[in-house]
């Protein structure tokens, strides 16, 4: 067994997108400017790393104002009361020498509910000034309902405004502590 090895997100190379579907026609993407994230691994063995993500909720852009504070309040994340969403990983399976499953227990508004996420091992890379990166992307879906976003309207055609599934992407750079 190699020695624990930490890797830092690398910020300024990273995103969390979210995609909900609407008017039940087009998705509308959003994103999280703030969140911090660390993994724990077997040197450079990935398989059985601990995973943790945090994200600020008042850092939600979808380039529409509006939109924004709807988002913040207490129809969705209601930011002032639960500044955060947290994610802990309980596992992530080696599927082959690129892919993996991640499972985890999302905390959102409160709520702890496990997720699944497939992640894509993009390699190992040093950069110009020598440090050691790690490159990953990540989906995956989950039902906004199941942590107690509920809001929504009623569409005179039929459906509703807002899909209750949320398309999430990912990509993630980490750099070796």
């Amino acid at each position: 067994m190699s020695a624990l090895q930490t890797w830092n997100l690398d910020p300024a190379h990273s995103e969390i997108i979210f995609k909900v579907k609407h008017l039940m026609i087009t998705n509308v993407k959003g994103e999280f400017r703030t969140f911090s994230s660390q993994i724990i691994s077997e040197g450079s063995d990935f398989s059985k790393a601990k995973i943790s993500l945090k994200i600020d909720t008042s850092s939600i852009f979808t380039n529409q104002e509006d939109r924004d504070n709807h988002l913040r309040s207490a129809d969705f994340f209601e930011t002032e009361k639960y500044p955060e969403l947290v994610f802990e990983g309980t596992s992530f399976s080696r599927l082959d020498d690129e892919n993996y499953k991640l499972k985890g227990n999302l905390t959102m508004k409160g709520v702890t509910r496990e997720v699944t996420l497939d992640v894509e091992f993009g390699g190992l890379m040093k950069d110009p000034w020598g440090n050691e990166k790690a490159g990953f992307s990540v989906t995956g879906k989950l039902n906004r309902k199941d942590w107690g976003l509920n809001w929504n309207a009623a569409l005179e055609a039929g459906g509703v405004m807002v899909s209750e599934e949320v398309k999430i992407q990912a990509e993630v750079q980490y750099i070796k502590a």
